[in-house]
């Protein structure tokens, strides 16, 4: 197995059926100045489905043994935002959603991958979102509702479109999500499970638990082809399959391929 950047021009889209992924923001984390400052920022992404259902209320979603399956059916309606970025990036993430004619208002649900304020900072943009912040699942007013992510059970928001935990970064509660059908295969929004590609040689020295960190790395680029980091560009991860030699000699790896050609990214 092996990782390489994924191209393409910001903000950078991955379509798929019933979801696409679209990197709104790339996260970033560089040295400034003497010391060990840094100055950061997360990786903000939209998940779009491929047609949005009509508008309904979170709070009038019925109570009881179906509220929290109709709750997040309707969350999962759309846009969903994962991050959003500090609050000293208000104004970018505003005008990145407007480039893609999505107001605040218009996005169902906010999945926060972990608690750290470069990836949470703009909450309050979206009062009419449900919210999904580490293991923390509410409705506008402040409903919250039960799921399995504390015992490991994914929680699923749509056909091919879950939440896993995936502890580590922050402590026992970070997230990241997870969207298959992609014209590229699985994309994780993994938050800062990854803080970029290549970043081997200091994830640990950022992470509250490295063991448990280590295991979701791994547990992700099992089912991942992208991996959009928490501060870097997004990477492709490319597995080396066997295969049975032929006259020509030598192994082959093909690109993913859409019909006849290569998947446009824009």
């Amino acid at each position: 197995m092996r990782t390489e950047p994924l191209c393409g021009a910001s903000p950078l889209l991955v379509p798929g059926d019933p979801y696409s992924v679209m990197v709104l923001l790339q996260g970033y984390a560089e040295p400034e100045g003497v010391g060990d400052a840094v100055r950061a920022d997360g990786s903000v992404t939209l998940v779009l489905p491929q047609t949005r259902g009509p508008a309904s209320s979170h709070r009038e979603s019925p109570r009881g043994s179906g509220g929290a399956e109709a709750a997040l059916e309707e969350a999962a309606r759309g846009p969903i935002l994962v991050d959003t970025g500090g609050p000293w990036a208000r104004e970018a993430l505003l005008g990145a959603l407007a480039g893609q004619g999505v107001a605040p208002g218009d996005v169902t649900l906010v999945v926060g991958t972990h608690g750290h304020s470069d990836h949470i900072g703009n909450l309050g943009l979206f009062p009419g979102a449900a919210l999904l912040v580490s293991h923390d699942f509410c409705l506008p007013g402040g409903r919250y509702l039960p799921h399995g992510l504390g015992e490991g059970q994914p929680l699923r928001l749509g056909p091919g479109l879950e939440v896993w935990a995936t502890p580590g970064h922050g402590g026992q509660r970070d997230v990241s999500v997870v969207v298959a059908g992609t014209a590229l295969g699985t994309v994780v929004v993994a938050g800062d499970v990854f803080e970029r590609d290549g970043d081997e040689d200091s994830w640990q020295a950022l992470s509250e638990d490295p063991a448990a960190q280590e295991r979701s790395r791994k547990r992700v680029l099992v089912v991942a082809d992208v991996v959009v980091p928490g501060h870097g560009p997004p990477f492709r991860v490319l597995r080396e399959a066997s295969q049975p030699e032929t006259e020509g000699g030598g192994n082959s790896q093909q690109e993913p391929v859409v019909g006849d050609e290569e998947p446009a990214l824009h």
